[in-house]
């Protein structure tokens, strides 16, 4: 099976360029489509990009451009790498300047407020009969830029009416065009299930990230992960997914590492928001992407479209969104009623120590 030979990226923000970084170690011709004019000139002069991945030092020959008709015109294939809020306006960017037949996989992780549309809906949207897929994992940019070994998914729609690519081949293809002895992908094809799992680990490392900076230890961290798990499998499930794929790297790998680290940007702002920083302090104040914070609206905003209680993801979303107490808003959680795991097993337990529970939360974090 072929490789694409000629890889274009769009974002030239940590991801973007690792993923470019990727694909040119792995022999292929590279274009990368950045905002700033500094970045491209520092891509092209040094073979870096300071500005997301300093002191990273990155394979010569990426094709940096601040010009869509240089970055696309020639692409076999695109991978679009900017924040979700970014995808419409790219995928379209896209659509106007690359050849007709090459596949659209979206590398970013969300729901689109509003429409509630993944971002390969978003994508469907704005560039109709395209082949469409996902890159999807535990990804810490800087890792797979300074290439530490990283596995991550790769899914694909079914053929659109008028794209010229089998999904299936296309998925396989891009897998085959971005392995390296560090890089090594998974092919999926189940979209909806792997962009669930991207779109849900974020609010779950909120939760986490909150109880960490307030000082509790691993037991509540293991616990809000594997029911924070148990969300993403409902979720995944009622919008056409499979239970198998959320326990796969996309899955409960993404949101192991998202929830576990101080490199995750959601994990951070939580710890950040348990310490007791205010939210308009939280990074010193710095305007920095937390996926989290919207997808805590736009996760629930959905499973409530489809009847489905996610009592975690609407935990965050009282915390970030209507401004609910943190400790108010935990004690509410932990003093819920006792449940089953299994679905089957109807079972619903008044808390014996709810009103323990609720001070235990509500005295400890701020």
């Amino acid at each position: 099976m072929l490789a694409y030979d000629r890889v274009a990226v769009i974002g030239g923000g940590a991801w973007g360029t690792a993923l470019a970084a990727v694909a040119r170690r792995a022999g292929r011709d590279v274009s990368l489509l950045a905002r700033r004019e500094d970045i491209v000139a520092e891509l092209r002069d040094e073979a870096r990009n300071s500005a997301y991945l300093p002191d990273i030092a990155l394979p010569e020959g990426i094709g940096a451009t601040t010009d869509p008709e240089e970055a696309l015109a020639d692409a076999q294939v695109v991978l679009i790498v900017t924040p979700s809020r970014s995808i419409r306006a790219m995928s379209e960017l896209a659509a106007a300047h690359a050849p007709a037949d090459a596949p659209f996989f979206i590398c970013a992780k969300g729901i689109e407020a509003g429409t509630g549309l993944l971002m390969t809906g978003i994508a469907a949207d704005a560039a109709p009969g395209r082949v469409l897929g996902a890159v999807s994992g535990p990804t810490f940019a800087v890792e797979t830029a300074a290439e530490h070994p990283t596995a991550v998914t790769i899914a694909c729609t079914s053929a659109a009416d008028g794209a010229t690519a089998m999904p299936d081949i296309a998925a396989a293809r891009l897998a085959a065009t971005l392995t390296t002895d560090s890089f090594r992908p998974y092919v999926s094809d189940d979209l909806i299930g792997v962009e669930i799992g991207g779109a849900v680990k974020n609010v779950i490392a909120i939760a986490c990230g909150i109880l960490a900076g307030a000082g509790f230890g691993e037991n509540v961290r293991a616990a809000l992960i594997t029911r924070g798990l148990a969300e993403i499998k409902e979720l995944a499930v009622v919008l056409g997914g499979r239970r198998e794929t959320v326990t796969g790297l996309s899955g409960i790998g993404d949101l192991m590492l998202t929830c576990s680290s101080t490199k995750s940007r959601n994990f951070s702002y939580g710890a950040q928001r348990g310490q007791g920083i205010a939210e308009d302090q939280v990074f010193g104040g710095k305007p920095v992407v937390v996926e989290g914070r919207e997808n805590a609206t736009t996760v629930t905003d959905l499973a409530r479209r489809h009847n489905l209680h996610m009592p975690i993801c609407e935990m965050v979303r009282s915390i970030v969104a209507d401004g609910q107490p943190i400790g108010e808003a935990f004690a509410a959680y932990w003093a819920a009623p006792i449940e089953a795991e299994p679905r089957a097993l109807d079972i619903s337990i008044a808390h014996p120590a709810e009103t323990e529970a609720q001070i235990r939360f509500e005295e400890l974090l701020p």
